[in-house]
């Protein structure tokens, strides 16, 4: 895992620290290969796909299309036309919500989402619910940031038409029991549909092997470029649910009177799509695989276990998450709070703003706020969070440096 793959960590903050990129629950930086591919496309190979048939079309269609093979063997589907581009995790969610609704739901029918949902796995649905009176039920969950699954099996009934969980939560770091979510969902006849926003780029995901109905993950989370992402989608389901767009591409035939759809995944690409993008996502996935996923997953669960033992060092220091028995399903997302050194029980915690703006001075680049989970907040207690997260390329001299940046910080307060 070469630093030197990504150059931009090379640089020095403010002319005085070298960076310290703790962002990666929010976007990870990419490697030269997937620069150098997109810009050889654009050099080389620029064209529109599937329309043409001169030679630069066709080669550009070929690129396109061998990027889908690559992530389907990324992610274990069985056919590429399971795969679906889309702009990214959140269009991947919508395209959901709004196809497999005008398909198989009708006012009262219910969605199953959990306590710890980012924005775009509640606001879909709600937005679904404003025009047709489906409802939500919400899985609650644990102080130490598990789903209560007890109180999971308990929700559905005879209105359930569908789940829709994270993975992982990109607040807590919780590593949800997917398969068994599934299990449980499919012992009640109900698709699944996981949101792998935070699990894609972390450990090996097998879609088959969960039995997920539907994954969504996005490009730049997975050290790919940014606006695109993947849907992947049982054949069945995919067949049966109705076009989320319409425009070119998607489409057999069109005639005022009537049209007729393309098959898939196409049904579901309506207009010209990032054929670039999804050159630098396939190049960044053979990236990951070549590293090889398992390893990726021990560095980074190695990283978070330091990170959890350096930062509990730490006077005045509460970490939100799985921690103790539960830090196996901790994955590679630390959010925090921490009190000045020196206070007492009922001094409050550094503002996350403050502690994310100094941090920043020190050259450290932490999120802060409610990470797009403010029901989770609400759950917690708190109006946000700083947040470490951590990618493939980060070391235990990162995490060093943000222990003594945090332990820095409390000291000025």
């Amino acid at each position: 895992m070469n630093r030197e793959d990504f150059p931009i960590l090379a640089q020095t903050i403010y002319g005085k620290y070298p960076l310290v990129y703790l962002d990666n629950g929010a976007t990870t930086q990419k490697p030269r290969c997937v620069v150098e591919a997109m810009s050889n496309e654009y050099y080389n190979v620029n064209a529109n796909v599937h329309r043409g048939v001169h030679f630069l079309s066709q080669a550009a269609t070929a690129l396109h299309e061998e990027s889908r093979e690559t992530v389907r063997r990324f992610i274990g589907a069985g056919k590429t036309s399971e795969i679906i581009f889309t702009r990214g995790t959140t269009e991947s969610i919508n395209l959901v919500a709004s196809c497999f609704t005008q398909a198989f739901m009708h006012k009262g029918d219910e969605v199953i989402i959990s306590q710890m949902e980012h924005h775009s796995n509640i606001v879909s649905w709600q937005l679904v619910q404003a025009r047709t009176g489906i409802r939500l039920r919400v899985i609650p969950m644990t102080d130490d940031g598990c789903l209560c699954m007890e109180e999971y099996e308990k929700l559905f009934n005879e209105r359930t038409r569908l789940v829709s969980v994270t993975h992982v939560s990109n607040v807590l770091g919780t590593i949800n029991p997917a398969r068994e979510i599934i299990s449980i969902a499919h012992r009640h006849d109900v698709p699944v549909l996981v949101d792998g926003a935070q699990s894609a780029p972390h450990f090996a995901v097998d879609v088959q092997e969960l039995d997920c109905d539907f994954f969504a993950f996005s490009g730049h989370k997975t050290y790919g470029p940014t606006g695109i992402g993947v849907l992947y989608g049982k054949e069945d389901w995919l067949d049966r649910m109705p076009p989320y767009m319409g425009g070119g591409d998607m489409i057999k035939t069109v005639s005022f009177e009537k049209t007729t759809f393309n098959t898939l995944p196409y049904k579901f690409e309506a207009g010209t799509p990032d054929y670039v993008a999804s050159t630098g996502l396939a190049a960044a996935l053979d990236y990951l695989t070549a590293i090889g996923m398992e390893r990726i997953e021990q560095h980074e669960r190695d990283l978070t276990r330091y990170a959890i033992s350096r930062m509990q060092e730490l006077e005045g220091m509460h970490i939100f998450g799985p921690l103790g028995e539960h830090i196996g399903e901790h994955d590679a997302v630390i959010s925090f709070e921490a009190k000045p050194l020196g206070a007492s029980e009922s001094t409050p915690y550094i503002h996350h703003l403050d502690m994310g703006t100094l941090l920043d001075r020190l050259g450290i680049a932490v999120r802060t706020g409610h990470h797009c989970a403010e029901p989770l907040m609400r759950r917690l207690g708190v109006e946000g969070t700083c947040r470490a997260s951590f990618g493939l390329y980060n070391t235990r001299e990162d995490i060093d440096r943000l222990v003594d940046g945090i332990r820095r910080i409390q000291g000025m307060f």
